[in-house]
């Protein structure tokens, strides 16, 4: 038996590269370095520009939702680093990169340590999710490495007063900027593991520059992450901002006020559930005690047909049925015999001879001796008879029918 091949439409097969494209998260979060060509800034804001090296290049596109945040404007052969995601355009059937950020080359060494480090980790299983914990889902005691005087403190403390204002934090003050703050996020980090009762930790500061973040991509500050028996959530920087902190940590957040956001529950949407769960209960035990009123009258009506009193009367009742019914069965046969007795008299009574002279009928025999004459060819003249009439009796003699006009004498 032969198979037919499968075929695709062009938007299937697009559709599909486009899941495979998507599904890799290794595509959705990528810096690709290379050579500016074709820069083009269209009327809507967004920018349109190629990214080549000596053997490739690739399309790239900025809406310009990105393009305002943007310190420069790349410039036809400027080298740059570009983050973004990849993604396919289905109008033309191509793969293309969504960029959302452009760094100039010149930060390149920085970059190659952050990636070597990033290798080195990865490979000693930091990064892996096996070793990440959940995070709790009432955290009593929060704490905090960040600076004291950093907005990014206040964004913390501004949400967890919205979202979950039972829960305390615990600031471990730090530098999260220069040469010295690597060794003091460490301190801050070991500090609060030093305490027996707070929760989660937060590891924060705002956006900045890759320089001005550099301090959560020193090896000492992630290993010191790994090491902590509390669960940390790592919230550096803006969105678009990923740092080796990010990949230790339990849990990513792209802001400090949503890692805030990440580990407390929101104290209002409780207070919904609550409602909600007690309308709930509510409608449940409502419903619970209808089928329980349902089973009880069941029960009743059961009680009722399987009682003594009811079935005697039942049976009581099935006895005037039964009465009823023989009653009128022998009604009817009383009746049906008595039509039948008067069918069968008056048919007798038709049959009796005697009914029958009293209809004018008459019975003519031999007055010799008494056989009765079925036909008048069967007698000679002279022969005597007798004609029993309902009355009476009268006696004859047969005559020559061809004389009998003529015949005058006495006949006895």
């Amino acid at each position: 038996m032969l198979f037919e091949e499968p075929q695709y439409t062009v938007i299937e097969l697009t559709t599909y590269i486009q899941d495979i494209i998507l599904n890799d998260h290794r595509l959705q979060d990528v810096w690709v370095v290379g050579e500016v060509s074709n820069m083009t800034q269209a009327a809507s804001g967004h920018w349109y520009f190629t990214l080549k090296d000596s053997k490739a290049q690739l399309q790239c596109v900025m809406w310009r939702s990105n393009t305002a945040k943007q310190a420069v404007v790349p410039r036809e052969g400027d080298q740059i680093q570009v983050h973004g995601h990849i993604d396919i355009y289905p109008d033309r059937g191509v793969y293309q990169l969504y960029a959302d950020d452009i760094r100039a080359a010149g930060i390149g060494n920085l970059y190659q340590q952050f990636e070597a480090l990033k290798v080195k980790l990865q490979a000693e299983g930091l990064f892996d999710e096996a070793r990440k914990r959940p995070l709790p889902s009432f955290p009593q005691k929060i704490g905090v490495v960040t600076s004291p005087t950093a907005a990014a403190f206040q964004d913390i403390q501004n949400v967890l007063r919205r979202r979950f204002p039972l829960a305390e934090v615990i600031l471990s003050p730090t530098l999260v900027q220069g040469d010295e703050a690597p060794s003091q996020i460490v301190a801050a980090i070991e500090r609060l593991n030093a305490l027996a009762d707070v929760d989660v930790i937060l590891v924060t500061r705002g956006g900045g520059s890759i320089e001005d973040l550099w301090a959560f991509n020193d090896e000492r500050v992630a290993r010191a992450i790994a090491a902590s028996r509390i669960p940390t959530v790592a919230g550096v920087g803006h969105e678009i901002d990923f740092t080796i902190a990010d990949f230790v940590a339990d849990r990513r957040a792209p802001t400090p006020s949503a890692a805030a956001e990440v580990i407390t529950p929101d104290s209002a949407e409780l207070r919904a559930d609550l409602r909600n769960l007690t309308t709930d209960l509510t409608t449940r035990i409502e419903i619970h005690i209808a089928n329980l009123r349902r089973q009880l009258e069941t029960a009743q009506r059961t009680m009722q047909l399987t009682s003594p009193q009811n079935r005697i009367a039942n049976q009581r009742q099935r006895i005037d049925d039964l009465n009823r019914r023989l009653l009128s069965q022998l009604q009817a046969q009383f009746r049906q015999r008595r039509e039948r007795l008067q069918s069968r008299t008056a048919a007798l009574h038709a049959a009796n001879p005697q009914a029958i002279l009293e209809r004018g009928y008459a019975i003519v025999y031999r007055s010799k001796d008494g056989s009765r004459i079925q036909s008048a060819r069967s007698e000679r003249p002279g022969t005597g008879i007798t004609v029993q009439l309902h009355d009476g009796e009268l006696v004859a003699r047969v005559e020559d029918k061809d004389t009998h006009e003529r015949y005058t004498r006495t006949l006895f």
